[in-house]
């Protein structure tokens, strides 16, 4: 007697009862699939952006906060610009424990021709940068060149193809890798670009000037800290050396980040951790019920020469092709809402945001599915061991 065939015979003549044991598993398989790869996408996203930054501390203007968020211009990708004398990246290395200061100038930019939305566009200075330059360097070998310009993966412009903003052409020489963050959404060019871009700006009434009236600005300088020194001691310094300008720490502004992502981490597990508890109980339960239902059906089987481990194995063998099948289902349920969606769930949370490699989300759905199958052969252990102890003549007597 083969039981695996008898086995799949069975479930399909109970469908009924056959596809609320696969909805069951497939919930549990969309709950563990589904929540993991958000979790595992904030922490991708998070370890993303602290590699981006790459800097201790960042000096913008004073009123910086007021005009836009300087964290949601990271997060989300919110569009803005604020500036300050150039001068303050040269003051800056003046500080005691400054290794590097690397200058950066925003733009927002109007409506352009590759994006159905604002852009970011960021001047940096490729010979002091360390922050941008690195992962620019990873797609393209010389340094932007004037009126050239790396993209972020979101912004929708491929390498090669020229982009308008505030009517100057730009080729796009380089696509940056994905971040999870606003800083997909940006475009970056070096200083010479940013003065000609500033200028087409000012003609049409976006103004860059500040109250000094220098037309040399920046919007932020990265600092470096050399090892040795505390990072509060020198962000303290270089907050009374330069006037009209605040020091934020990275670090501060990621502990933010990382707070939100922990609580969120925490609310998802607590959501598996019950629907495991209720799904478990719930098949428990199911098969327990069964040892009832088929108590003649194996008490038959038993008169026509089954032996106890047969029947034994028969029981988990259809609890595995439920919990198989309903693995299946439930991933590819939930694969197809994160991934669909995952725009969507990027901007509702406000966190950075980076779905893992496809190796690593191949290896999750893997262990989803042997999951839902361990879970459904477990329940089913109780009803398996009852089955096959089931008496013939007692079981058809009390059925007749």
């Amino acid at each position: 007697m083969k039981i695996l065939p008898l086995s799949v015979k069975n479930l399909a003549r109970k469908p009924g009862r056959t596809t609320a044991l696969v909805l069951l598993t497939a919930f549990l398989a969309l709950a563990v699939f589904g929540g993991s790869v958000i979790t595992l996408s904030l922490r991708a996203g998070l370890r993303s952006l602290e590699a981006r930054l790459g800097a201790d501390i960042i000096l913008v203007p004073s009123e910086a906060e007021s005009k836009v968020s300087f964290r949601n211009m990271f997060l989300q990708g919110t569009t803005g610009a604020f500036y300050m004398d150039a001068s303050v990246a040269e003051k800056a290395l003046e500080v005691p424990g400054v290794e590097k200061a690397a200058p950066q100038t925003f733009l927002a930019s109007l409506k352009a021709d590759c994006c159905s939305v604002k852009i970011q566009v960021i001047g940096i200075d490729p010979s002091r940068d360390f922050t941008v330059q690195p992962w620019i360097a990873r797609s393209l070998k010389n340094e932007l060149g004037d009126m050239e310009v790396a993209v972020g993966c979101k912004v929708g412009a491929g390498i090669g193809e020229t982009i308008r903003i505030y009517e100057q052409r730009c080729k796009v020489t380089a696509c940056l890798e994905p971040t999870g963050t606003g800083l997909d959404t940006a475009v970056y060019c070096n200083m010479k670009t940013m003065d000609t871009l500033l200028a087409a700006a000012e003609a049409k009434g976006v103004s860059h000037r500040i109250s000094s009236g220098d037309d040399s600005v920046v919007s932020a300088v990265y600092i470096k800290v050399r090892d040795g020194y505390d990072i509060g001691d020198v962000n303290t310094a270089l907050t009374g050396k330069l006037r009209k300008v605040t020091a934020v720490r990275t670090r501060s502004m990621l502990t933010g980040v990382s707070d939100s992502l922990a609580g969120i981490s925490r609310t998802v597990t607590a959501m598996i951790v019950v629907i495991w508890v209720l799904a478990f109980v719930i098949l428990l339960l199911a098969y327990t019920l069964i040892v009832r239902e088929r108590s003649r059906e194996f008490a038959v089987l038993r008169l026509l020469g089954a032996s106890r481990n047969m029947l034994g194995r028969m029981a988990l063998y259809e609890s595995a092709v439920c919990g198989l099948i309903g693995g299946i289902a439930g991933t590819g349920i939930a694969a197809v809402g994160v991934f669909s969606f995952s725009a969507l769930i990027e901007g509702s949370l406000g966190l950075p945001y980076l779905i893992p490699g496809f190796s690593t989300i191949l290896c999750l759905a893997a262990g989803t599915i042997l999951l839902s199958v361990a879970v459904s052969a477990l329940t089913s252990a109780f009803a398996a061991w009852r089955l096959s102890r089931v008496n013939p003549g007692t079981a058809l007597r009390d059925g007749a």
